[in-house]
């Protein structure tokens, strides 16, 4: 038996209160079970009980059996000197703190039928443990969980957006862009995207942004497109060869080091999607007057960002996919699927935390906003979602029931779900009502 599994059981007190008992067979009450710690120390701080007649305050210890404590050298540390009960499955041995006191110790007594529920989720074949069982889940509970969730994804794709702000200086077109970067990479080249912004830094393209050839060029120039023999095909390139030059005279001019051509890759990719297109497209994306990230700042409806991202490649990608092979085709155009990836993953985080940063909470309800106004991805992930009998019709709902699937159903988390605890703690009582809906 798992200690986390006693955890959830002393928190949510789904035990039998009338056979929690001391060492001398006296009942004990709880008032409080205290708050729960994951860190360090203690596992409950500042838990309330009432036992022979007094009421103690003070830190709640839980293990599987009681001589754990010992094992794990509690005995010695004076921090859990301040423990006034001892949880275990099973009391083995008298334990003692580091003055020489013995400490209150009392089994948990719980129905099995708890203990194999929680099994049988965590052993579950499926990706979701609770795959045949959600269709049955409350909508209303459901729905405070997937905007419980939201914030959840939204808070942790801050930590990375925030060490990049802190690298740019606090610039916010510069962490724009290379957020943007790892996105525009579409999985595939997400590395070679990346680097690419930190080898060419938007300062430098801004420069020349009223001008998209030379843009181009100093985005396939750094991106080591324009090595000699990457592109055997291109050596008589009109358009290839005036890149090249371009990006001579740009490179000599910023110190700029070109990545190696061979980082990009290209199989398994439809032609559409080739790097030598998305660079392009960016290049448009990122030439005007405005800075990209300010353009977007005074957007508020996600027909005008989807307007915003739906940039062509330039006209001589029209015929071609690769420098020097010309192929009938026709305008490359970011579609509206890979724009609403670019809004999903690079504009709704970097807006939440641009208003978080500045304490202007509209900016944060914008970027939740934008999700709402946005198609549902439609990825494996989802899909499986889907089998399960719920409805999605949003951004928000799925980029919610992707942080679930990431961050508690992979790691079999079904204590700290509220699907798996409404799903383990059914028809048992609480004390209090609102227990059932806290967040873990």
């Amino acid at each position: 038996m798992k200690e986390e599994f006693l955890h959830f059981i002393w928190k949510y007190g789904l035990y039998d209160h009338d056979k929690l008992l001391d060492n001398e067979g006296n009942q004990i009450t709880v008032l409080h079970p205290g708050e729960y710690n994951r860190d360090s120390g203690p596992d409950f701080f500042n838990a309330r009980i009432i036992s022979g007649g007094t009421i103690w305050a003070g830190n709640i210890e839980i293990h599987t059996l009681s001589s754990h404590f010992d094992i794990h050298g509690h005995q010695h540390d004076r921090m859990f000197d301040n423990i006034i009960l001892h949880v275990v499955a099973k009391n083995d041995r008298k334990i003692f703190n580091s003055r020489g006191e013995e400490i209150l110790t009392t089994e948990l007594c719980f129905e099995e039928a708890i203990y194999d529920k929680y099994l049988s989720l965590v052993n579950n074949p499926f990706a979701i443990a609770c795959h045949d069982e959600l269709a049955a889940y409350s909508p209303v509970l459901l729905r405070n969980w997937i905007d419980a969730l939201i914030i959840e994804r939204l808070e942790s794709k801050s930590e990375h957006i925030e060490s990049l702000l802190v690298k740019t200086g606090n610039d916010w077109e510069e962490t724009f862009y290379n957020v943007l970067a790892r996105y525009f990479g579409f999985r595939v080249n997400t590395g070679p995207f990346e680097m690419l912004a930190r080898a060419l830094p938007v300062k430098i393209i801004r420069r020349h942004s009223d001008n998209r050839f030379q843009v181009e060029a100093l985005l396939y120039g750094t991106a080591g497109m324009l090595s000699e023999g990457l592109f055997r095909d291109a050596i008589n390139d009109t358009y290839y060869r005036d890149l090249i030059k371009e990006y001579k005279i740009l490179s000599s001019k910023y110190s700029l080091q070109p990545l190696h051509g061979w980082i990009w890759k290209f199989a398994r990719l439809r032609p559409a999607n080739f790097p030598t297109i998305r660079i392009s497209q960016l290049a448009g994306m990122l030439s005007g007057p405005e800075g990209l990230f300010s353009k977007i700042l005074e957007i508020r409806d996600i027909e005008s960002l989807r307007t915003l991202f739906g940039v062509k490649a330039s006209s001589y990608w029209d015929d071609h996919y690769t420098f020097g092979a010309a192929r009938k085709g026709k305008a490359k155009k970011t579609g509206e699927k890979s724009a609403d990836i670019i809004i999903i993953n690079a504009v709704v985080p970097v807006l939440y935390v641009y208003g978080k940063q500045r304490a202007q909470a509209e900016y944060s309800e914008r970027a939740v906003s934008l999700l709402e106004q946005t198609e549902y991805e439609d990825n494996s992930v989802i899909r499986d979602w889907c089998e399960t009998g719920i409805t999605i019709s949003t951004a928000l709902e799925s980029q919610a029931l992707l942080q679930l699937r990431d961050s508690y159903c992979r790691k079999r988390r079904c204590l700290d779900c509220r699907v798996g605890f409404s799903l383990l703690s059914s028809g048992k009582k609480f004390k209090e009502q609102n227990e059932l809906i806290l967040e873990p």
